[in-house]
């Protein structure tokens, strides 16, 4: 990315996790500053900061209702919670509070980096003040064009239809984000009310098999949804 160092706030209440994060990523190349309460991140939080690396479990105001108090004042800094609580409940409830990711404790310095850099990338690529085309959605080697509706891999074109395409762009604009049945019924298939949540199924296992070796990016949460793997294609992407 050919962008201005990124600024980081990193929120923990353990001195120790403050410091590897903030010597890790120092070392990568970004500006770091610290807060370890909710209340001081949202003392110290301004435009500056590019993304905020959140804990969930604070002393005081948690590391959900911080999120939900910035989206409500329509703060849109993408936001990565860092938690010790993993569960599928805990998962959905960070992404219902405005998260961008979510990752478990206890986790992997080069993890973090993997996360950070694949959001940072998907913002600045779409984001046409950044110098790119926004109607393209690029993540490592796969490439959406939503003008052309052509679906690249590698740059070699992959023919999907028109409902494959709509399923793709959905999960593909909204990374790491679980889709239910019924929300990509209603999304794709609009008012065709006869269309069963097997359709859903149906459709995605034949794009699967059109990604060829990268259909490990969409995900499969059993109970839950659909959703699609940035973080695992951007380190693929740069091995």
């Amino acid at each position: 990315m050919n962008m201005e160092p990124i600024k980081i706030l990193i929120v923990d209440d353990e001195e120790d996790i403050r410091e590897i994060l903030k010597f890790n990523l120092e070392n990568e190349g970004f500006l770091i500053e610290t807060a370890s309460s909710g209340e001081e991140t949202l003392e110290r939080l301004s435009p500056e900061h590019k993304l905020i690396l959140l804990d969930v479990m604070l002393g005081g105001i948690s590391g959900y209702h911080v999120a939900e108090k910035l989206r409500k004042e329509n703060i849109q800094t993408p936001i990565i919670f860092l938690t010790a609580k993993g569960t599928e409940n805990d998962l959905l409830t960070g992404f219902s509070v405005g998260a961008d990711d979510y990752i478990s404790k206890p986790f992997s310095i080069k993890e973090v980096i993997v996360r950070i850099k694949a959001i940072m990338r998907r913002k600045y690529e779409m984001n046409p003040a950044a110098g790119n085309d926004p109607k393209v959605i690029t993540i490592g080697d796969i490439k959406l064009d939503l003008i052309s509706k052509q679906l690249l891999l590698k740059d070699r074109i992959a023919a999907i239809t028109k409902k494959e395409f709509e399923i793709l762009s959905l999960l593909m604009q909204h990374p790491r984000q679980i889709f239910t049945r019924n929300e990509i019924l209603h999304t794709v298939w609009k008012d065709e009310s006869y269309i069963l949540g097997r359709t859903v199924d149906v459709h995605v296992a034949r794009l699967r098999k059109k990604l060829e070796e990268y259909s490990v990016y969409i995900n499969n949460r059993t109970g839950y949804g659909y959703s699609f793997n940035d973080s695992a294609c951007i380190l693929n992407h740069e091995r």
